[in-house]
Parts: structure tokens; sequence; C-alpha cells
């Protein structure tokens, strides 16, 4: 007779879809079922662990869905081997949902930039820091005129950060980082207009070079006043607002 694995045991009534999901995901963290790793079968899980099949389908349903597990046709289903795209979906929505505050999304933002900016300076390579140029040299000619500029830029500094991200060379500090840029696109997309729109564009791209010109150099010394110098919130949301906040991006 097989020995039922330590994970498998029998659950508590109270939510029994998520006491599964919570059984996998111990078994996952304590490396009893590691990445690559084929789950039981679904009437196998549900005698074990004395919960019905429905439930067991539900709570595969939900970590398919995270990213947690994957379903191979005819071979079973089994734990993801690295990081998804998906697992971070639900964060996104959760932290919407929640409305968070301006102050808190700006908090996580400089935090999120500055530490991406210190990965991105003690990897930095020549190759990527003249594609960062070429961008740079892009924003510089929106500058100088013609139609959808707002949109042209706002493309541009999204290809400038991805790039800053990349060169971390940390894939999960990407994502995040990604994430948060996901999070921030209104306000960041506003932040564009407005310096556009009331003339202020080069300082928009003054702010850029300053970031540039600190991967480039190596020097970390003020790349925290960079960072927040570079998302002008006074002139997004005014003077009052602004000052009212513990955090000024003038």
């Amino acid at each position: 007779m097989t020995e039922t694995p330590g994970y498998l045991k029998n659950l508590k009534k109270e939510s029994v879809v998520q006491s599964v999901i919570n059984c996998l995901t111990d078994a996952m963290r304590s490396k009893e079922l590691k990445p690559g790793d084929r789950i039981p079968p679904e009437p196998d899980l549900a005698a074990t662990l004395g919960v019905a099949r429905s439930s067991v389908r539900e709570a595969i349903k939900i970590l398919t869905y995270l990213g947690v597990l994957e379903s191979k046709r005819s071979e079973g289903t089994f734990v993801c081997d690295g990081f998804k795209e998906s697992m971070i979906d639900p964060m996104i929505y959760g932290i919407i949902l929640n409305q968070d505050s301006f102050e808190n999304l700006m908090e996580l933002r400089e935090m999120t930039e500055t530490g991406i900016m210190r990965l991105a300076v003690m990897k930095y390579d020549e190759t990527e820091g003249y594609a960062l140029e070429k961008l740079l040299e892009r924003m510089k000619a929106v500058m100088e005129g013609g139609e959808d500029m707002v949109e042209r830029f706002f493309q541009i500094d999204n290809e400038f950060h991805d790039m800053i991200s990349l060169m971390g060379k940390n894939p999960l500090a990407d994502k995040i980082s990604r994430v948060v840029r996901t999070l921030t696109h209104a306000m960041r997309y506003e932040t564009v207009a407005t310096m556009i729109n009331s003339g202020r564009g080069a300082e928009l791209v003054a702010a850029h070079s300053k970031l540039y010109e600190t991967l480039k150099s190596g020097d970390l010394s003020n790349v925290r006043e960079i960072v927040r110098e570079s998302y002008f919130g006074e002139s997004l949301y005014g003077e009052g607002e602004a000052s009212a906040s513990s955090l000024r991006y003038e």
C-alpha cells in the first residue's frame, strides 16, 4: 500500500476549496511538491482529503488561473516550473479594487524604481546603455513637434523604463516594476500630457537624461532624488494637494 504524502491530510469543513488550495500551496512551500511535479489525480486527492471532487476541481482551476499549476492533456496537472505573468494579475486587481491612495502608489513606485536603478547600475552594460541613449534621442525628436506628441512620448517613456528594468537583470524585480507601471499608468500618462501641453516637455527629457547619466556614471549618491524629480507630481495635482502629501515630486 502506497503511503499517503504528509500534505494530503483530512481537511476541516470551513472553506473546502480554500483548504484544498492551502494544502497544495503548503506542500509547495515545504518542497513536498516541487516545480515540475505531477499532483495526484482529482479522484485520489478528493478521497485522501475527504472532500468532494468538485471542490478539488475548483481549487485546481483557481491555482491554474493563478499560474501555479498547469494542466497537460492526457498527462495530468503539474506544479509550474518558473514564474508566470498570470501570477501578478490578482495582485493588480486587488490593489485596483482596494482603491489605494495616490500617496501609497507613489511610495511604491519610488521604492521600486530606486531599487531597479541600483540593480541597473551594478549590472550596467554598454550596449544596453547605448540603446537607452537612442531612446533619449527619440524623446528629443518628439519634442520637435508633430501630431500625437503625448502618445508618441508616452510610448517611448514606457520603452525607456522597460529598458532600465531589463538592465537590472533580475526577472522578478522586472515583473514587479512592470506591475507598478501598470498600476500608475493613468497618472503617468496624465503627467506626460500635462507637461507637454503646458510647454514643459523639455523638462521631461531633462529628467530622463538625469536617469541615463546616473546609470552611465554609476553615481548613486542622489538616485532617490533624481527618481523623485522625474515624477512632476505638482504639475498634475496642484500645489495644495502636493504639499499635503509627505511626498513632493516637483
